[in-house]
């Protein structure tokens, strides 16, 4: 199993947007130094508590501020982006990071965003719109020499030489593409279908096991829709972590700091209005107000000494079936910010020896 890392990014509403920025920053080049292998950089337009619509201007500092680690936005909302503008963007950034980009897309969740760019989310379009646009940008990248798309949310064309010297160029440093995640959130997700029908890398947001455990099946449903077989090995898992010393002291500086404020002033709320609080419960007889951050520390996130949090690794992994990636779901803690590299170190240096035995096919 190798680790990751995955940031929304998350910041409270109070911290500067540079000061954010300053911060993820940091998070990156820690785990380019201690051996983390990817990370994934979200995108949101109306979420205080997630501050980042642009996912390439972080992208494009962190490679310049790292040597080893791959990097990519986790990922692009393709349903707020011209398709044929992304694909040039991409490929350009592809160079620039000399071959380190991955190229995460996804649908868009939020409904505040759905209604800034006048999509309708409710009914899917957001899902349709992504599967149209990831089609004409591969096209775009392909040795297609000229196609026109008529489409139902695009019209695209690659057009013939012109003048002379004018033509499309721009494609990626690594071909055909860079390595292109898709992250999944609901039950028997579309968008987890559509990374197994091409082959592409799920990543299962942070819900518990028993609920994320379906999202294999629907990677498998869609690879069986084009003959391929999918791999677990291929499969990153989103989870919340923090290794200190002892398990009190990762409890009280999960629950009682950033870790914890986050959950229970943005993400545990929104959670709840879209009515997935149960997705996070070991009992469906629990209360959703009994849903807090001590609840979650106690039965979904992975926090404790080094032995506490190798042995619940193994546990959600043995549930889930197994996956190949374990990405850190990153936390602000720039007020305290050796409590969180102590923890990026322990999982780094004391967790992972403890599970290199995980290694799923």
């Amino acid at each position: 199993m190798e680790l990751g890392y995955f940031t929304m990014p998350s910041h409270p509403p109070e911290r500067g947007l540079k000061a954010g920025v300053d911060w993820d920053l940091q998070t990156l080049r820690w785990a380019d130094e201690l051996g983390y292998t990817e990370a994934w950089v979200g995108e949101h337009h109306t979420a205080p508590w997630e501050p980042n619509p642009a996912p390439d201007l972080l992208i494009a500092q962190a490679l310049l501020q790292t040597k080893r680690l791959r990097i990519g936005p986790g990922g692009y909302l393709l349903p707020y982006h011209h398709p044929a503008e992304l694909a040039n963007r991409v490929a350009m950034l592809d160079h620039m990071s000399d071959g380190r980009l991955m190229f995460g897309v996804a649908a868009s969740g939020l409904p505040s965003d759905w209604t800034m760019f006048n999509v309708d989310g409710m009914s899917g379009t957001n899902r349709d719109m992504t599967r149209e646009s990831l089609d004409i940008i591969l096209r775009l990248w392909s040795d297609e020499p000229s196609f026109h798309h008529a489409g139902k949310y695009w019209n695209v064309d690659k057009p013939e030489p012109m003048f002379g010297s004018l033509k499309p160029h721009l494609k990626p440093l690594q071909r055909p593409h860079p390595p292109i995640g898709v992250a999944g959130l609901s039950k028997n997700s579309d968008t987890l279908k559509m990374a197994g029908e091409h082959g592409f890398l799920p990543l299962s947001l942070n819900l518990n096991p028993a609920y994320v455990a379906t999202h294999w099946a629907a990677v498998e449903e869609g690879a069986k829709r084009t003959g391929r077989t999918p791999h677990r090995r291929d499969w990153r898992m989103v989870r919340e972590v923090f290794v200190a010393e002892t398990d009190e002291e990762a409890m009280r500086l999960s629950v009682g700091g950033m870790m914890g404020r986050m959950m229970r002033e943005y993400f545990l709320p929104l959670l709840g209005n879209f009515g997935f609080l149960e997705y996070l419960k070991h009992d469906p007889s629990v209360a959703d107000s009994d849903v807090t951050p001590e609840y979650c520390a106690k039965h979904n996130w992975l926090i404790g000494s080094p032995a506490t949090v190798a042995e619940k690794l193994e546990r959600v992994y043995n549930e889930v079936g197994g996956f190949g990636n374990l990405l850190v779901f990153g936390f602000d803690y720039a007020d305290t910010p050796d409590a969180w590299h102590t923890s990026m170190r322990l999982l780094a240096q004391d967790v992972a020896p403890r599970i290199r035995h995980l290694t799923p096919a």
